[in-house]
């Protein structure tokens, strides 16, 4: 690789949630809804691309703006917003890009002869008499594609939610949310051709205990077996069933990834979770014999300012996935290097002394006032990037997994913000041994440096930063050397 991979995968200063990666022509392109920073709602930017060669993780480029909010018809003013959306390449070698305005229970589809061009409306998704799908009465609510061009030609298409929506939002109709639905294309691609049938319900029979559909289709093939990954009702992780089919007969297979480390080791108590939760959506890229997930992380103390991630899969014998664990390094291969300056941004693990908390609950900046979080300065842009952790207060915990230790001697950090007191790193979360103790004296007049000697032994450690002090610090930055 050109460099290392760290997780968010793209710039400080991008925000891509709801990210699919998908691989046409030796590379991976992934297809988000696209948020803006400090925004009141969700994704209220157009959707850009981003993508990489399948040999590079490391190596993101930018591929520009593919598709404008005010591009579909029904959207003149741009006033409706973009959310998740999905890509395929249809039978006739065309890529097809699949999305919902907000929650206003339509269905679109543009079309593309590239699969990063300019994207260009070609209809809404619709019964055969024309009848769009979400405007007949009983319809179910159109929300979140997942769309699988299969071998057979075939074209399937995923949607679903849990919450039922407003009628004023959806054009006044009463549409239904009973869960995860699947409808089969013809082949001009936005024609309906099979009823939309219930695969996932949310409740009851058919759900699936504990981890019932929410949101976030997303569907891939594997051989004969079908993946399908959603985000259940606890929001915070992607989980996922398997079928021989792609109409039916799906089997819980469990989580693949949680923003707080949630379910992993039987850990159910979400103030205890390792990082801020709220939701997160997101697929599976195949490559090789690696399998990654992709989803997204909340900063900014709020639910508007999601950031890409992704994580390696590990594949047990039968075919099933280990649960993920959120790290520093997901696209990187292995652990970074024990030596080097990091962004403090990459923190994989972030809590308070007194735990998390849910960024989709009421009021979050006012319930989470002494918690640390990811935020940047200045207004959204492209480019120039400076996020950093504020607000770490007495106890606030920082945690980035995984290095290679073995040569670093000493730790210096960066800091801001106004504290006094001291930073333990440790490459456990008890604190109890430090392996250095930095002191802080940061008067919030500009950057403040320290640095200590670092004792660790050699092997693929985690490295935490703990304050302990009064005020409440910046961390902007660290350096092994």
């Amino acid at each position: 690789m050109k460099q290392q991979a760290y997780n968010p995968y793209l710039p400080s200063w991008e925000y891509i949630p709801d990210g699919e990666p998908h691989v046409f022509g030796g590379r991976v392109y992934v297809y988000g809804s696209h948020d803006r920073f400090n925004a009141p709602i969700f994704c209220m930017n157009d959707y850009v691309c981003w993508s990489a060669p399948v040999d590079d993780l490391s190596d993101w480029q930018n591929e520009g703006v593919i598709f404008r909010k005010n591009q579909d018809p029904k959207n003149p003013l741009g006033l409706r917003l973009l959310f998740a959306p999905d890509v395929c390449q249809g039978p006739d070698g065309r890529y097809y890009l699949y999305y919902a305005y907000d929650f206003m229970g339509m269905m679109g589809v543009a079309v593309c002869d590239t699969p990063a061009g300019q994207y260009q409306f070609l209809g809404h998704v619709h019964y055969p008499d024309g009848t769009v799908w979400g405007r007949r009465a009983g319809d179910q609510l159109p929300f979140d594609p997942g769309v699988l061009a299969d071998e057979d030609g075939r074209v399937w298409l995923y949607s679903g939610f849990y919450t039922p929506v407003p009628a004023v939002a959806s054009g006044f109709r009463k549409l239904r949310n009973d869960g995860g639905v699947v409808l089969e294309l013809e082949q001009d691609m936005v024609t309906i051709k099979t009823e939309p049938k219930l695969l996932f319900p949310k409740e009851g029979p058919g759900s699936f205990p504990n981890h019932e559909f929410f949101e976030a289709s997303s569907i891939r093939k594997d051989g004969d077996r079908y993946i399908f990954v959603y985000s259940s009702r606890h929001n915070h992780e992607l989980c996922y069933a398997t079928s021989h089919r792609p109409d039916g007969g799906f089997v819980y297979g469990g989580t693949l990834v949680s923003q707080g480390d949630l379910f992993l080791d039987g850990n159910e108590d979400e103030t205890k979770g390792t990082n801020y939760l709220g939701n997160t959506h997101g697929g599976m890229l195949h490559l090789g014999k690696d399998w990654y997930i992709f989803y997204h992380r909340q900063t900014n103390r709020h639910s508007y300012s999601r950031q890409a991630c992704a994580e390696k899969l590990v594949r047990n014998p039968d075919g099933s996935f280990r649960q993920a664990e959120v790290t520093s390094c997901g696209l990187n291969g292995g652990p970074l290097r024990g030596v080097g300056r990091y962004e403090a941004r990459i923190a994989c693990n972030l809590w308070s002394r007194d735990g998390v908390g849910r960024y989709d609950g009421s009021s979050p900046k006012k319930v989470l006032k002494n918690h640390p979080y990811f935020t940047q300065r200045g207004r959204d842009r492209e480019g120039n990037g400076n996020q950093y952790i504020a607000n770490m207060q007495d106890g606030a915990v920082a945690g980035f997994k995984y290095f290679q230790m073995g040569e670093a001697a000493t730790v210096s950090v960066e800091v801001g913000g106004t504290a006094e007191g001291k930073l333990l790193v440790s490459e456990t979360t008890d604190f109890s041994e430090p392996n250095a103790v930095i002191p802080i004296h940061s008067r919030g007049d500009g950057i403040c440096r320290a640095s200590a000697g670092l004792q660790m032994a050699a092997g693929v450690k985690a490295l935490y930063f703990q304050f302990s002090g009064a005020g409440a610090m910046n961390f902007i930055g660290f350096e092994l050397k």
